[in-house]
């Protein structure tokens, strides 16, 4: 018969310290147990008074569930690669600004909903510095979500057709970031339109989109197709908003040719 773990009596034949680790394993205390692990095997309690020991207990509890927390937060947002912001190269002659891109990784543009584009041609950075400010939220407890926008607006075409439309919006709607990668790579169709609309009009003034595209944001206009959606989403996004433009070379092929 299965019996439940957090049910089964403490085993009285298992001293002390035994014990106390299996109720801290059955409670999933799992960093307090290492660390009290480890200071069975140390002199660390003994340097220690007992209300700092157990000070020092919790605080390990507390960075075992953080880093946690952190790595469901990167599983999740479906990053394609890791990108991280001290490794965004501002050597390269691209017109990246070091100060602003700084102060975009206070974060304080996701907790006021503001918006950010990064636009240049391919291979300049575009995607590498979305994702590593998407990296940077993840590792300050901000839920993200990273999206290719031309598969995404195509699992939304599905999703409509199956009737889910509803349940893919509520998984987009959680993130207070969302990163839409390559928008515009070509325009957008009828059925694409109100699917991007609907994402938009349900972010506005509330969480945060970063854009990258090989467009020009003047040119975002033709490539929505339809006048009237094109008003509304570019009225919703606009307003407020940070902007990269990268220029120069490919990266990719710059860094190819020095191989």
């Amino acid at each position: 018969m299965q019996t439940n773990s957090n049910t089964v009596p403490v085993n009285p034949e298992k001293d002390q310290n035994a014990r106390s680790l299996d109720l801290m394993n059955r409670m999933r205390l799992h960093g307090m147990a290492a660390a009290f692990t480890e200071s069975l095997h140390s002199t660390t309690a003994e340097a220690m008074t007992p209300d700092n020991f157990l000070s020092w207990l919790l605080s390990r509890e507390w960075d075992y569930r953080s880093a946690a927390a952190i790595q469901r937060l990167i599983r999740g947002a479906s990053f394609r690669y890791k990108a991280f912001p001290e490794e965004i190269d501002y050597t390269i002659p691209r017109g990246l600004d070091r100060n602003q891109v700084e102060r975009l990784c206070s974060l304080d543009f996701i907790r006021q909903g503001q918006n950010l584009f990064i636009t240049g041609s391919s291979g300049t950075g575009k995607s590498f510095i979305a994702t590593a400010l998407g990296y940077h939220a993840c590792n300050n407890g901000i839920r993200t979500c990273y999206a290719n926008a031309s598969k995404l607006l195509g699992l939304l075409k599905v999703a409509k057709t199956k009737g889910t439309l509803e349940t893919e919006h509520k998984k987009i709607e959680r993130s207070p970031l969302l990163i839409l990668d390559d928008l515009f790579l070509v325009p957008l169709d009828a059925k694409e339109r109100p699917l991007l609309l609907d994402i938009i009009e349900d972010r506005h003034g509330r969480k945060s989109i970063i854009i990258t595209s090989q467009l020009p944001v003047g040119n975002w206009y033709d490539a929505i197709g339809d006048p009237t959606v094109a008003d509304a989403i570019l009225d919703r996004i606009a307003h407020s908003a940070h902007s990269i433009e990268l220029t120069g070379e490919s990266v990719r092929k710059m860094k190819a040719a020095l191989k």
